[in-house]
This record gives structure tokens, C-alpha cells and sequence, in this order.
């Protein structure tokens, strides 16, 4: 069976021309303890901000097109499929593009819900499958239990991710580091690979690496980090930005590292939320980042500004999506141009 670097695919970086982005609209009620209506319309305000940039399509339950509609607003397109959860980011596909033909094809992770954390997750191993078939698109079944939210990519050959999340025993017990990177290397065209540690405390995702690390462009990395040295996160912040200055990218530069820290620690049943500004959308010409209503979201602010000073900077409130249990980078997902 063919795979997507043999055929002259590669994972285009997410500052590359987008034709479309996708999310999927909150529909189990478990993962949202504030409730649905709270996490609805914090995904809502997501849609309506990136639809200012780039189409957004919202998929939902067969019989919630209508209220869906009302929710998001006529520039946000609604397509309904059979969906049991609301992370795009990782029960959808990860789109691929041939440079040489502007071919895009789709990467049909195997999606077991995060090593198993829900039940019922069923409709959602089919979400990429829907998604592809929609687009008739080409699809490519991984022989990898994945998601998306775990890995980021500049485009260029390198992949940053985390041995927490990707050497996981409850996803693929019966691979090797180097039989996963090969994997990768046959679904997303990569040919390097940047490893960092632990991912953030009591993440359920299991230290998905988008909400420690992401790539703003080849050769420059935004990481999390703080000045507590009794929070548990710190030693873990400081192993991974050992990690990233020992680095090279598959170019074989070194890495330009610019940090954030981290909000205050807030938590919610007895667990930490995963607050992090690494965690945003970057659209065509703007970057929707969270808000944590929190005094760390102006020194955010500024950095975005300065890292991003062709796009335009859209803040919003972000608590109620990451009380489910991710952000804004999990509940989106880029579709190349």
C-alpha cells in the first residue's frame, strides 16, 4: 500500500495558505462541566474569529444543522456528520499536499480517544474518513494510533513532538521510537525529529505537544515556561528548553526559542487546567489566541504582536474550552490551500 511521502505528499507548516478550517461543535456533555451552552458559545466565538481570515466549516450531529446555523452565524459553513466528541484536531484528518501537483490528500490517524480516557468514541474513528469523502479527497489509513494535537511540523522535513504522548504504551505498545518515526516519516514527508520530554501536568492528552511547544515558522519554536520553581511544570519546561537548544531542524539550523509563561495555576475537580498560549489558531493574515483571564494574557499579547507582525491578533476567552480539556489549536484544524 502506498503512502503519502511516496507518492510526493508532505504536511504543509500551518503558516502556509489555508483553503479551509475545520472544527466539530460540542455534543458530549461529560467533557464539559460548565455545560454545553458555555463551551458552544466559546467554540462559537472561535468560528466567527477565524471566519474573518479563511472559510470555516463546523460539523455537527445530523439532526443540530439549524441551530448550529444560528449559533455560528451565516459566514461559517455547517456539514453534518456522525460525531461523538468535539477535537478536530485530533479525530480528524491531517491534511498533506504534493508541492509538485498542489494535490491535497488527507491522513487518517487510528483514533482510540486519547488511550482510551472515553468511552463510546466509536463515530469519531470515522470523522476523517466523512470529512475526506465530502471533499473526495485521497485518504491514507495510518497504521498509527494518533492525533493531531500531538506533533507540529514546519514543512520543510522537521516534526516536534513529545515521548510522553508518541511512546505512550496506550497507544502503540508494540512499536518502537524508531518504528514510529518511520511511520511519520511515510504519512506526513518528514525527515527529522525533535523530541522533547513531559508535556504539561495532568494533561489527559498525555503531553500533546501544542499545548507546551509550537513551531511560528522553520528554525523558531514559542515554548511555555515559568519562574515557579515549586511548580511541577517547571523542571519539565526547563528539560524541554535544554532539549530544543541542543536542536536542529531537518535543514540543520538551530532553534530560535522565544517562551511565554504560564498563567496562574487554576484547577478544576482536583485537576489542573491546561492553560497555554501555545495553543492558538494561526489563519491567512491572523492568529486567534487564547485568553485566560489571567495577568499573564498582556505580556501574550505583546509577544504575538511581535512574533506576528503581518497578521492580525484576535484574544478570546478560551477557559471554557480548556475546561474540556484542550484549546484553541485542539478544536481546529487547517486544511491546505
Amino acid at each position: 500500500m502506498s503512502t503519502p511521502a511516496a507518492d510526493g505528499f508532505r504536511m504543509p507548516g500551518e503558516w502556509e495558505p489555508h483553503a479551509r478550517c475545520w472544527m466539530a461543535w460540542p455534543v458530549r456533555g461529560e467533557t464539559f462541566p460548565n455545560g454545553l451552552e458555555a463551551a458552544r458559545l466559546a467554540y462559537a466565538e472561535v468560528a466567527k474569529a477565524i471566519a474573518q481570515f479563511e472559510p470555516v466549516t463546523m460539523v455537527c450531529p445530523d439532526g443540530e444543522v439549524a441551530s448550529v446555523s444560528l449559533a455560528v452565524g451565516k459566514d461559517v459553513a455547517v456539514m453534518p456528520i456522525s460525531i461523538s466528541d468535539s477535537w478536530i484536531r485530533d479525530n480528524g484528518p491531517s491534511f498533506v499536499k504534493n508541492p509538485a501537483t498542489g494535490e491535497v490528500a488527507g491522513v487518517d490517524w487510528q483514533f482510540n480517544a486519547w488511550g482510551r480516557n472515553y468511552d463510546a468514541f466509536e463515530p469519531d474513528t470515522l470523522v476523517a474518513r466523512q470529512i475526506l469523502d465530502r471533499l473526495k479527497l485521497r485518504r491514507y489509513e495510518a497504521p498509527l494510533v494518533m492525533e493531531g494535537g500531538s506533533f507540529h511540523v514546519d514543512g520543510q522535513g522537521t516534526l516536534l513532538t513529545t515521548e510522553e504522548c508518541l511512546l505512550n504504551p496506550n497507544r502503540n505498545p508494540h512499536l518502537s521510537k524508531a518504528e514510529i518515526e518511520g511511520h511519520l516519516r511515510d504519512q506526513l514527508g518528514v525527515t527529522s525529529f525533535i523530541w522533547l520530554g513531559q508535556g504539561y501536568e495532568q494533561d489527559e492528552t498525555d503531553g500533546h505537544i501544542d499545548e507546551i511547544a509550537t513551531l511560528i515558522r522553520p528554525g523558531l519554536v514559542l515554548a511555555m515556561t515559568t519562574d515557579d520553581t515549586a511548580d511541577p511544570n517547571y523542571p519539565v519546561f526547563q528539560d524541554n528548553l535544554e532539549r530544543l537548544a541542543m536542536a536542529r531542524d531537518a535543514a540543520g539550523r538551530e532553534l530560535e526559542v522565544v517562551t511565554l509563561r504560564t498563567p496562574a495555576r487554576r484547577e478544576q475537580a482536583g485537576v489542573r487546567l491546561t492553560l497555554s498560549y501555545t495553543n492558538f489558531y494561526l489563519a491567512n493574515g491572523g492568529v486567534v489566541m487564547p485568553l485566560f483571564e489571567d495577568a499573564a494574557d498582556d505580556e501574550a499579547i505583546r509577544t504575538f504582536k511581535k512574533l506576528f507582525p503581518d497578521r492580525q491578533i484576535v484574544p478570546v476567552p478560551a477557559l471554557d474550552i480548556v475546561r474540556g480539556g484542550g484549546g484553541i489549536h485542539c478544536i481546529t484544524q487547517q486544511q491546505p490551500a
